[in-house]
């Protein structure tokens, strides 16, 4: 009879969690799959609740909601809410953990989603362990053609040791415990792997599970020429998930939004049609957001309620809140998310996790630093070294439309950008790559 894993998941952080489950949904598939445990280092981890995965130890949110990386206040916060406590609290209940399965005949082992932290507490914890580093990529500090220049003389530290990932990260990934580390891409693998780093390079969960609603998306059913003329010019809105900083956020947008509007008038009255471009803005906005406090602001950007049936094309969600104003429209919509990333041609994007899968199909991101925590000009500058190309980094909103007009006046940039973001986001399908990867590496 074959024996049967026990796996214990750590991760830090509500993106680290849906990568995980993604990953765990995938395993849970395969024949004999593991008893799978988990322990959510930041925040409650609701994300295990859909497999229902069971929690193990203490979970409490921090004030910082895990971006202390971001801030120093923000990591004093969070140690007077009890960091410290709660952390050593969690290493004895993974080392308790390891020791109550180790007692069974069943092979025994962790999976560490994240950062350095759950790393480290796979280390100690005394199993064999793999590893998911969601949080480093070489982006930040080179391309494939060599080291990325710089302005801050602080940045030498990312990369004085000939990696992102440092020593004594590396050194977590050297011990003999540790049987496979998964990187977030390809140049991060290659790098790695030549360090000696059992690392795989078999894709990022993040562009897992987007596929949209409609098989092919097709605007219009009349010939191509008539596509072209008259196809609206689709902007994708992403103001991130994270009360209140999502409201912020979305006050940012709206400005861009208005400004785009206005430049798209100008091409128009210069241009021999003397028609303006229609547009489409979809406001892809987590379920956890108040859509009537975003409403307000799309309101007073002069916008006025209108049927859904008035688009010029159909859309999958019918709850949708549907504006007017002159010949664009836009939606609100709390249900379609995936649809909002493929029918984008661009996005205004104040996000993680939305900007990084936006890019990833192959599309151009205008982004714009907030007050934070998480999206601020550190993260926004971080964000364009990881991602290239695909962005476009807009400090003040009020300019987002200029920004636009020049990107889409060089189209051979539009297929750049595509090739980039495929490249440095990878093919879906990395979860059940790395599931079976993972029963391969930690069943031996």
């Amino acid at each position: 009879m074959t024996s049967q894993l026990k796996l214990l998941v750590l991760s830090n952080g509500h993106g680290e969690d849906i990568i995980a489950v993604r990953i765990l949904h995938e395993l849970l598939q395969l024949p004999n799959p593991p008893e799978i445990f988990a322990l959510p280092l930041v925040g409650e981890g609701y994300a295990y609740q859909k497999l229902n995965i069971p929690v193990i130890g203490s979970v409490k949110t921090m004030p910082s909601g895990g971006f202390v990386y971001m801030d120093g206040r923000q990591l004093m916060r969070d140690v007077q809410g009890g960091l410290i406590k709660l952390t050593l609290n969690q290493i004895k209940v993974v080392r308790q953990w390891v020791k109550a399965q180790k007692q069974t005949d069943n092979p025994t082992a962790i999976l560490a989603v994240g950062d350095i932290l759950p790393l480290l507490f796979a280390y100690v914890s005394g199993t064999n362990y793999a590893f998911v580093g969601t949080a480093k990529s070489e982006y930040y500090v080179r391309d494939e053609f060599g080291l990325l220049k710089r302005k801050n003389k602080g940045a030498y530290w990312e990369n004085f040791s000939g990696s992102i990932y440092h020593p004594w990260e590396r050194w977590l990934m050297t011990k003999n415990p540790c049987k496979a580390i998964f990187p977030r891409d390809y140049l991060t693998t290659k790098i790695l792997a030549e360090m000696g780093i059992p690392a795989f390079d078999l894709g990022n969960p993040m562009m897992d599970d987007l596929q949209p609603s409609f098989p092919t998306y097709r605007l219009y059913e009349t010939d191509a020429e008539r596509k072209e003329t008259i196809r609206p010019l689709i902007v994708t809105l992403l103001p991130g998930s994270r009360i209140p900083e999502a409201y912020e956020n979305w006050e940012q947008v709206m400005l861009g939004t208005s400004s785009l509007m206005e430049t798209m008038c100008d091409m128009s009255r210069n241009s021999l049609s003397n028609t303006s471009t229609p547009m489409i803005f979809l406001g892809a906005i987590a379920p956890n957001l108040d859509c009537s406090i975003l409403t307000k602001f799309v309101t007073s950007h002069g916008w006025k309620p209108s049927p859904i049936e008035e688009l010029p094309l159909k859309f999958s969600d019918p709850q949708a809140l549907t504006f007017k104003q002159k010949n664009a429209y836009f939606l609100l919509t709390q249900k379609a998310y995936n649809d909002c990333l493929h029918m984008g041609d661009i996005a205004i994007a104040m996000a993680g996790t939305g900007t990084e899968q936006f890019v990833g199909l192959g599309k151009p991101a205008f982004t714009i630093p907030g007050k934070g925590p998480q999206f601020n000009p550190g993260f926004a500058e971080a964000q364009s070294r990881l991602l290239g190309d695909s962005i476009i980094l807009v400090e003040q909103p009020q300019n987002l439309g200029k920004q636009v007009k020049n990107l889409l006046a060089y189209p051979d940039k539009l297929h750049i950008i595509a090739e980039n973001g495929l490249r440095r986001m990878g093919k879906p399908g990395a979860a059940q790559r790395i599931a079976e990867c993972i029963i391969n590496k930690l069943v031996q």
